[in-house]
């Protein structure tokens, strides 16, 4: 019935205990009630510097004058409650220690193992960079990355440029030889205007309304080149596809109104188809009227060929003369001339 640390009565008057289980003890001074010291593993009671905060409450010390022997003044109850190396072991356990280790040391300070360990990129110790520095450095790292990305990408689009016009070489497209006449009557092929480029259209001179538009932006383009003096002369030729009709006279009376340079070619119809076939233009010549006049029909196209001989690049009607002037210089400034075929 007594509260946790209030001081208990003598048992007897004359010294004998009144509750069960307790033996005399009438000459002894009263009890301070305290909790139990809690068993704690021997390697623990062993190793001071190792602590847990204990379980309980802090235990007031007696009353002045009070030993654990009964006698006032100085013995072993006395030194016990001033703390020193005889105190009781309760009161040595509510001493405050240290954190308790998690790898159990034994006696001594705690090894630098079981201390928290900060994992840093730099030693600690080891001198800093400036943030500035540090930033040149990192830009450093990505310019030369970039440029080496910048490289390869450059050197894989060289590899497949030369590789498409390696195809291109074997490829029949635009690599039939052609054998027809100018208004001159002079004999042309494809071999005389290697080392120029070309600009090539097929139409006929009875066209009412489409040869002549297209062959004045073809007239237009090659005027815009010209104004550039860096750039090579670019060779416009006119082939007809209705050899029956156009001669080298109608030709010649035909291309006057167009550029200076248009060169008109013509040959027998044999000769016409093959020239048209090794381009993929598609001909047609339409019924006869009474008059016996006719339509063509035939695909609207214009061919750049480069000074190899090689198709590069066709335009349609939808493209306007500057556009046109802008793809060829275009071209021109990507031109490299391609290798020597396997053996040639």
């Amino acid at each position: 019935g007594l509260r946790r640390g209030a001081v208990a009565p003598p048992c007897g008057e004359r010294g004998e205990c009144t509750r069960a289980g307790h033996a005399p003890h009438a000459d002894r001074a009263p009890l301070i009630l305290t909790t139990p010291r809690p068993h704690w593993p021997r390697r623990l009671q062993a190793t001071p510097h190792l602590a847990v905060a204990p379980p309980f409450p802090t235990v007031a010390p007696p009353p002045p004058g009070i030993s654990g022997s009964g006698s006032t003044g100085g013995g072993r109850g006395a030194r016990g409650a001033g703390g020193g190396p005889e105190a009781p072991a309760m009161l040595r356990s509510l001493r405050p220690m240290p954190r308790l280790c998690p790898r159990l040391c034994p006696a001594g300070p705690c090894p630098a193992r079981c201390q928290p360990r900060r994992r840093l990129a730099v030693p600690p110790g080891a001198p800093r960079l400036p943030l500035w520095q540090r930033l040149c450095v990192a830009g450093a790292v990505a310019g030369a990355a970039a440029a080496g990305w910048l490289y390869v990408r450059h050197e894989k689009e060289r590899q497949q440029r030369s590789r498409r016009l390696r195809q291109l070489r074997r490829l029949a497209l635009g690599q039939g030889d052609f054998q027809l006449r100018d208004t001159a009557g002079a004999a042309r092929s494809k071999a005389d205007f290697l080392g120029r480029w070309v600009l090539l259209y097929f139409g006929f001179t009875h066209c009412p309304d489409v040869c002549p538009e297209e062959l004045e932006k073809l007239s237009r383009a090659v005027e815009l080149l010209e104004r550039d003096p860096a750039l090579p002369p670019v060779q416009p030729l006119f082939v007809t596809v209705d050899p029956e009709r156009d001669d080298a006279a109608a030709l010649e009376r035909y291309l006057r109104d167009f550029h200076p340079r248009l060169l008109g070619l013509t040959g027998t119809p044999e000769q016409v188809r093959a020239a048209a076939s090794a381009f993929r233009v598609y001909v047609s010549a339409g019924p006869r009227d009474a008059d016996g006049d006719y339509v063509v029909d035939h695909s609207v196209l214009t061919f750049l060929v480069d000074p190899d001989g090689v198709f590069r690049d066709c335009y349609g009607r939808s493209r306007t003369a500057e556009e046109l002037a802008r793809s060829v210089r275009g071209h021109m400034d990507a031109y490299e001339p391609l290798p020597a075929a396997d053996g040639q």
